[in-house]
């Protein structure tokens, strides 16, 4: 693993304890490569990248079932009122918070429904070169997963794809987010 400096060091000699600098950023270049044996080992687990591309969204999804508590919890982020507010929060505070960077939102359809994420840098991708037996493989597809599981929590079915990649030699990596319908709470009969 190549350890750089230039990302933000921790001196230990703050804490008056002697201790050498270090780069504080490991637990993402640990996350990133992990995050590659993953998607190397379900590559070998699944015969074509169809299946994979399947498997990293549904992960994704139940990672984002669960994470939307963290985020609430540690954001203090209130309900969005519309889909405009629910991409704000997306990228200016859960990108920033769980993987650092701030994607840019752009592309939004005339009804308001639709936009992209733009990602100038993708941590995920950090390291890491598409074999050419793998052209299909979305690797990041974890992200989209991710977010559709947290936002469905929220009440919010969306459709989140890859239109963009840099693994695929884009200039940006880029995931269009779909609005579909508002999911409406169905109580058991006779509760309120």
């Amino acid at each position: 693993m190549l350890v750089t400096l230039e990302r933000g060091c921790h001196q230990g000699d703050e804490l008056g304890l002697g201790l050498p600098s270090f780069p504080i950023d490991w637990s993402s270049e640990l996350f990133t490569l992990t995050y590659g044996a993953l998607v190397t080992q379900l590559c070998k687990d699944y015969e074509n990248d169809e299946d994979v591309n399947k498997q990293l969204d549904k992960m994704g999804f139940n990672i984002g079932v669960r994470l939307i508590e963290d985020f609430l919890a540690r954001s203090n982020v209130g309900r969005c009122h519309d889909f405009r507010e629910t991409a704000d929060v997306i990228a200016k505070v859960a990108f920033k918070m769980y993987l650092g960077i701030t994607p840019s939102i752009t592309n939004w359809s005339p009804a308001g429904d639709e936009f992209s994420l733009i990602l100038e840098n993708n941590p995920l991708v950090d390291f890491v070169e598409l074999p050419d037996n793998h052209s299909s493989l979305i690797y990041s597809n974890l992200l989209c997963g991710v977010l559709r599981g947290a936002l469905e929590m929220v009440q919010m079915a969306v459709e989140a794809k890859f239109v963009q990649d840099t693994l695929k030699g884009d200039g940006v990596t880029e995931i269009r987010m779909r609005f579909i319908r508002r999911i409406e709470d169905n109580l058991p009969a006779g509760e309120e």
